[in-house]
C-alpha cells in the first residue's frame, strides 16, 4: 500500500458550525482536497437569422391546474430546459417509467446542457448579481459531435484522430447521424461541431449547421463543403488527393510549412461579402508562385460563432496512405498533429494529454467492525479456493496489505480487495468524516472503496444477489474510467466528483416495488436535500430536473441517478449509481463553485464539502425517503419533490419541436410527467427516445 497521506490543514469551518441538520451532521468535516495574428479578410457581416419567440400559455387555463397543483403558484414564467451529455437514467427492462429508442436508432449522443433565453429574458451575463465568481457560465457540455454523412469508416478515422489530440477525459465524441441532424435538439447541447462529410451537403444540413454556426456555436470543417457566407469552394480536382506543401501560421505568428494530403479545392472570397475571414493556411501550387487559401478561420455575428476550416485532410494519418506518400507525409506527421491540436485549442477544446491509470487495489471498509465481519463473511462464502470473487467484467482477489505488498498476484481482470486496510490510507476520501455524516439504519454500512476504478457499477455487478440487504453495501471510487450514462453514453469521472454505486433491496408487492420508477426521483431528490437541508444552505439553488438529473438552477447539470435492476423472485435487486460533481470545476460546475459563489454574494462563509460527505448524506437521506414512500406512497414525497425540482411552469412539446404546446403541471403515481394543454387537459408522457433533452418531443403514454 502507498505511504499514509498527511491530514490536510486546509480544514474550512463553517459560520453555522453550531448547528446540526436533521440527520445531526457534524459540519465541522475535513475538505480533502486567441487572440492571434493571422491574416485578416474583412467582409461585411452575415445576416443574422431571426429567433423565434416561443408563444405564451393561455391565460384563462392558469386557475385550472393551480386549484389542483398549489405548487405551481407563481411559476408562470418561461424556462427553456436542457440536459447534459450524461444525464443518467434507469436503463432496466424492468424499470418502465422512462423508454428510449434502441441503439440502432440512436447511437450514443449527449445530452443538453444549456438554457433557451426568450428575446426578453436575460442573458446569463445580465442575471442581477452574477460576476463570475469561477463559475462556468457558458453551458457547453463537454460533447464533440462528428458528421460524415453517415459514414462509420470516416468517423473511425475522425474519432483517431480527435482522440489523439484532445484532452478525452474532459470530452466525449459522437457521431452525429444525417436524420439526427436534422430533427434532434443537439444545436445548444455541443461544445464542437466536426465536419467531415464526404458527399455534398443538402440545403437543410446547410442551413441546419450554419444555424448552429450563428447561435455561437465552434465548428471545424475537414474537407467539408459547408461555406458560410463570404466562402466560396474553388475546384482544384488535379490536386484531390495528392500532397501539397501547406504554410500554417501559427498563434505566435510564426510560419511553419509541412506537406499534407490536399482535398482538391480550396477557399475564395465570395464577391456578395458575408462575415469575417482569417487566412491560417495555404497550399502551394507545384509549378508557380500562386497560393490556395486551403484553411481559414471565419468568425460569425455577435454571439461568438466560430469555424476553422480546412480543405487539406489533417485528419488522415500516414499508415492510411499508400507507401509512395507514406514517406514524406510521415516526416510532416508531428507537425500535422501539431496544427490540427493548435486549430481544437482555438475552438475551446482541452488538449493536455493525460494516460487513461490502471485501477486500483479496492478496499473493504465499514463504519463498525462487526459490519465489515458480516460482509468479509459473505463474500468468502462466494470465492472460490484462490480466494477469486467472479464479477461481471473482472474479478476480485481477497488478500491482506502484506500479501499486497509482497505481490505480484493477480492476472489481468483481477482487482486486489485489501480486508485489512487502513482508513486512513486514502488522501480523497475520508473514512471519519463519511461515518460522521451517515445515519442509517443499514445503507452504506459496508463499502467497497477505490481510488481508480473503470466504474462502481462494475464492483458490484454479479455479486448483487449474494448480499444480504442488512449488509447495506455501496461501492465508492475517487476517479472512474469507464463511467455508465444513459444506453450506451459515458459519463466524464474526474477527481472531486462523487461517484458510487448503492445497493437497495424492495420488494414487488410493497408501494415503492408497485411503482418502481419512483426510485430514480428519490435518488436525484436525496443528492438536493444532502446539500440543501444543511443549516444556511438552504437557498443554494441545487434543483433536481425530472426524471433523475441534478441542476445549478436550470443552466447546468451537476450529477445524475442511473439505476439497473434485477427480479428475483418477489424482489427487485437494484443498483443505484449516481456521480455528482462536487469539488471539480471543469469540466462544468460543481457544488462548491455554487457555495463559493453564495459566500461571495451573500458575504457569508459557507464551508464548502467533501465527496465523503455529500454520498454519506446523500444515502442518509435515500433512506429516509424510501421509508416515507413505503409507509405513505407518493404524497409523501411529491411535495419536497415539488420544492427541490425546476419544471413548475415549463412549457415543452409534444412529439416534436413544433408540436403541441403544453404546461408541466407535476408528476403522476407511477413516476411519469404530467402536462397540462387546452386539446388534452392533464396527461402522463414520457420522453421519444432521443438521447439529447428529455424534457423535448414528449409523447402521451398509452395506458393498456
Amino acid at each position: 500500500m502507498g505511504q499514509q497521506c498527511p491530514q490536510s490543514s486546509n480544514t474550512v469551518k463553517s459560520l453555522c458550525s453550531s448547528h446540526t441538520d436533521k440527520f445531526g451532521s457534524d459540519l465541522f468535516t475535513d475538505i480533502q482536497h486567441p487572440q492571434c495574428s493571422k491574416t485578416l479578410l474583412t467582409l461585411e457581416q452575415v445576416a443574422e437569422l431571426g429567433s423565434t419567440e416561443h408563444p405564451e400559455c393561455p391565460k384563462d387555463s392558469e386557475d385550472h391546474f393551480l386549484e389542483t397543483y398549489p405548487h405551481m403558484e407563481g411559476h408562470g414564467h418561461h424556462l427553456h430546459l436542457s440536459s447534459c451529455h450524461e444525464c443518467l437514467e434507469m436503463e432496466n427492462s424492468t424499470i418502465t417509467s422512462v423508454k428510449h429508442a434502441s441503439a440502432e436508432n440512436i447511437p450514443d449522443l449527449p445530452n443538453e446542457n444549456s438554457v433557451r433565453l426568450n428575446s426578453g429574458d436575460k442573458t446569463l451575463d445580465e442575471h442581477e448579481g452574477f460576476s463570475g465568481g469561477g463559475l462556468n457560465f457558458d453551458g457547453k457540455p463537454p460533447n464533440v459531435l462528428v458528421y460524415t454523412g453517415g459514414s462509420q469508416e470516416r468517423f473511425n478515422t475522425i474519432f483517431q484522430v480527435l482522440s489523439e489530440c484532445i484532452n478525452m477525459e474532459n470530452n466525449i465524441i459522437y457521431s452525429l447521424q444525417p436524420q439526427e441532424a436534422l430533427n434532434d435538439p443537439w444545436l445548444e447541447n455541443t461544445r464542437l461541431l466536426v465536419l467531415a462529410e464526404e458527399d455534398t451537403l443538402t440545403p437543410q444540413l446547410q442551413t441546419r449547421f450554419l444555424t448552429f454556426l450563428s447561435m455561437g456555436g465552434r465548428v471545424l470543417g475537414l474537407a467539408s463543403k459547408l461555406c458560410p457566407a463570404g466562402l466560396g469552394l474553388k475546384d482544384k480536382g488535379s490536386q484531390s488527393g495528392q500532397v501539397r506543401r501547406l504554410s500554417f501560421t501559427r498563434e505566435d505568428s510564426t510560419e511553419v510549412e509541412f506537406s499534407v494530403l490536399a482535398s482538391g479545392k480550396v477557399y475564395v472570397r465570395d464577391t456578395q461579402g458575408g462575415g469575417q475571414v482569417e487566412l491560417w493556411g495555404e497550399l502551394r501550387e507545384d509549378l508557380s508562385d500562386e497560393r490556395g487559401m486551403a484553411i481559414v478561420r471565419v468568425t460569425h455575428g455577435k454571439d461568438g460563432g466560430e469555424a476553422v476550416l480546412c480543405q487539406v485532410h489533417l485528419e488522415i494519418a500516414p499508415h492510411k496512405l499508400t507507401f509512395d506518400d507514406f514517406d514524406e507525409l510521415k516526416a510532416s506527421n508531428s507537425l500535422r498533429i501539431e496544427v490540427l491540436t493548435e486549430i481544437l485549442v482555438s475552438l475551446g477544446l482541452s488538449c493536455e494529454f493525460g494516460q487513461t491509470p490502471d485501477s486500483s487495489p479496492v478496499h473493504l471498509l465499514a463504519i463498525s467492525e462487526k459490519a465489515k465481519a458480516n460482509l468479509l463473511k459473505c463474500l468468502r462464502t462466494h470465492a472460490d479456493q484462490k480466494g477469486l470473487i467472479l464479477l461481471s467484467k473482472s474479478s476480485l482477489k481477497i488478500m491482506s496489505c502484506a500479501e499486497l505488498q509482497d505481490g505480484p498476484w493477480l492476472t489481468d481482470g483481477q482487482l486486489a480487495l485489501v480486508t485489512d486496510s487502513s482508513e486512513a490510507q486514502s488522501c480523497q476520501f475520508s473514512m471519519e468524516t463519511y461515518r460522521k455524516n451517515l445515519k442509517t439504519k443499514f445503507l452504506g454500512h459496508t463499502l467497497l472503496y477505490a481510488d481508480i476504478v473503470t466504474s462502481t457499477m462494475d464492483l458490484l455487478q454479479g455479486i448483487i444477489l449474494h448480499i444480504p440487504k442488512e449488509v447495506g453495501l455501496i461501492a465508492i471510487a475517487a476517479r472512474q474510467t469507464q463511467g455508465k450514462g444513459r444506453g450506451r453514453n459515458t459519463w466524464l469521472s474526474p477527481p472531486g466528483c462523487a461517484m458510487f454505486t448503492l445497493k437497495v433491496q424492495v420488494e414487488l408487492t410493497s408501494r415503492l416495488g408497485r411503482r418502481i420508477s419512483f426510485l430514480q426521483h428519490l435518488a436525484a431528490l436525496a443528492v438536493v436535500e444532502a446539500v440543501c437541508s444543511l443549516p444556511g444552505y438552504e437557498d443554494i439553488d441545487l434543483r433536481v430536473k425530472w426524471p433523475n438529473d441534478i441542476y445549478y438552477s436550470n443552466l447546468m447539470k451537476l450529477g445524475g441517478v442511473l439505476v439497473t435492476s434485477t427480479v428475483i423472485g418477489s424482489t427487485f435487486h437494484l443498483l443505484i449509481g449516481c456521480g455528482v460533481n462536487v469539488t471539480n470545476s471543469n469540466p462544468t460546475i460543481c457544488i462548491n463553485d455554487l457555495i463559493q459563489h453564495y459566500n461571495i454574494q451573500h458575504n457569508c462563509s459557507l464551508q464548502q464539502l467533501s465527496c465523503a460527505q455529500l454520498i454519506a448524506r446523500t444515502v442518509s437521506w435515500l433512506e429516509d425517503f424510501i421509508s416515507r414512500f413505503q409507509q405513505e406512497g407518493p404524497d409523501a414525497i411529491l411535495p419536497t419533490y415539488y420544492k427541490r425540482w425546476l419544471h413548475s411552469g415549463t412549457r415543452v412539446h409534444l412529439w416534436s419541436e413544433d408540436g403541441l404546446e403544453a404546461e408541466v403541471v407535476g408528476l403522476d403515481h407511477n413516476g411519469f410527467l404530467q402536462v397540462y394543454s387546452k386539446e388534452h387537459g392533464v396527461v402522463s408522457v414520457e420522453p421519444d427516445g432521443n438521447s439529447f433533452d428529455m424534457l423535448k418531443n414528449l409523447v402521451i403514454t398509452k395506458h393498456h
